[in-house]
């Protein structure tokens, strides 16, 4: 045998074999994906006999729970996506569940309801049964308000700081409203004008926390009248950690402790590391436990809350520290109500702006700070537990059953008109030619 030959033979090998393990990796990440928690899907029965079926697309982690474990508090949307579920298995339907982020699945029974959030919601809208009633969950503001929002952020933070960073709040293009019947939304005006345009009957939500707080009896309001907390989740940029970190660089005698996940956005922690880890009346903590005994003795030590977003649903993190005790000042977009009893909504969310909302809280007497974060505590505690989103979400899908059962009945009515109305037009019609009159 040629040497030429040996070494064709040894090359068709190489990709025979080749070719064997790049097979053997996509069979291997193709069984991965089928057994992900993406893909999976649970059908809930309920206690009585079931009166129709209704199709879950959401948050689906708090339902492959292991014996003892409970649904993670690192997000609202676990225990509320399980709540929606038992909604409706009180009222006796088979409630199946699948991902937000199913692509594979395709409804192959008759579902009287299907609910979802703006992910996968038109394309399921369109291949379920036409007689379905589709509700979606809106827990954003408008995709095009939202990216636009980003966008204008961004572009102003490359003004300012001489630096691009990447979107990371940026949400996919969607027609999700365009296909709901009906939607219930989590937010306030702000993020409910967001979808005005659409003309779809809306149904308002308080966002549920999973965690209460006793009040912090020591807590020495006069000392801690100049300590800020930003608290926030990924997308620092849209969520107005720059603007807070410049504002606090230009008021030495304020503190701010920021709490996040620094770490996940290197290029956000190289563009501020000074702000962040080299200026004296900044201390960056990164990503904080909300339950840990850590995060209780830095709301001991902070007075307010700022968190100037450019758009949310309605912030989770914001009532998470209302429950702690915490004044907000916040943007409009933040998606949450407050009135001056309780704290500020941000005039804009310019640099001066935060500057000046700052001043005004800290220059506020001690014993009026106290009873703003009395107020804000009582304020979570009556409008955003886990009971009122419960109670909330329960009368808005009752109140659309309601509805449907009526349009039926009227669509029931109107057949029935039109069939009397046919037949009194064919007795007419013989007695013209019987020459006799008709009382129809």
């Amino acid at each position: 045998m040629s040497e030429f030959t040996s070494k064709l033979r040894l090359l068709k090998a190489y990709r025979i074999g080749l070719l064997g393990t790049e097979l053997a990796k996509a069979v291997l990440a193709s069984a991965r994906e089928i057994n992900s928690l993406d893909k999976r899907f649970v059908s809930l029965t309920p206690k009585r006999a079931s009166r129709g079926n209704v199709l879950l697309c959401y948050e689906n982690k708090g339902f492959f729970l292991k014996s003892g474990e409970r649904i993670p508090n690192d997000h609202t949307n676990r225990w509320e996506s399980v709540q929606i579920a038992q909604t409706f298995l009180d009222l006796g339907y088979r409630v199946d569940v699948i991902s937000e982020n199913n692509d594979w699945f395709v409804p192959a029974k008759h579902y009287s309801f299907f609910v979802g959030n703006r992910i996968n919601f038109d394309r399921i809208a369109d291949s379920i049964n036409r007689d379905c009633v589709k509700i979606l969950h809106i827990d954003t503001a408008h995709w095009l308000f939202n990216n636009s929002g980003e966008h204008q952020r961004l572009l102003e933070l490359q003004r300012r700081k001489g630096v691009t960073l990447p979107t990371r709040r940026s949400l996919k293009p969607n027609l999700a409203i365009e296909h709901a019947d009906y939607a219930t939304i989590l937010g306030n005006e702000f993020t409910i004008s967001t979808y005005a345009y659409a003309n779809k009957p809306l149904y308002r939500l308080p966002i549920s926390s999973a965690t209460l707080y006793p009040w912090p009896e020591d807590k020495n309001f006069e000392a801690c009248r100049n300590h800020y907390l930003w608290l926030g989740g990924y997308g620092l940029v849209h969520k107005g950690l720059d603007l807070v970190l410049e504002a606090f660089t230009q008021m030495p005698d304020h503190r701010l402790t920021v709490c996040g996940p620094i770490h996940e956005e290197t290029d956000f922690a190289n563009a501020y590391e000074k702000e962040l880890y080299r200026t004296p009346n900044i201390h960056t903590v990164g990503w904080i436990d909300l339950d840990s005994p850590e995060f209780l003795e830095i709301r001991g030590r902070c007075i307010a809350l700022i968190y100037p977003s450019c758009s949310e649903g309605q912030c989770g993190g914001v009532v998470t520290c209302l429950h702690a005790g915490l004044i907000p000042i916040i943007s409009y977009e933040s998606g949450i109500d407050v009135d001056e009893g309780r704290g500020l909504i941000l005039r804009g969310c310019r640099i001066d702006d935060i500057k000046a909302a700052v001043q005004r809280i800290s220059g506020l007497p001690a014993q009026q700070l106290e009873a703003m974060a009395r107020r804000n505590v009582e304020f979570a505690v009556t409008n955003h537990t886990r009971e009122t989103f419960a109670v909330s979400y329960s009368r808005a899908v009752s109140e659309i059953v309601i509805c449907e059962a009526k349009k039926r009945q009227s669509a029931t009515n109107l057949v029935q008109t039109r069939a009397l109305a046919e037949r009194c037009h064919g007795l007419a019609h013989t007695s013209v030619q019987n020459d006799s009159s008709s009382q129809c």
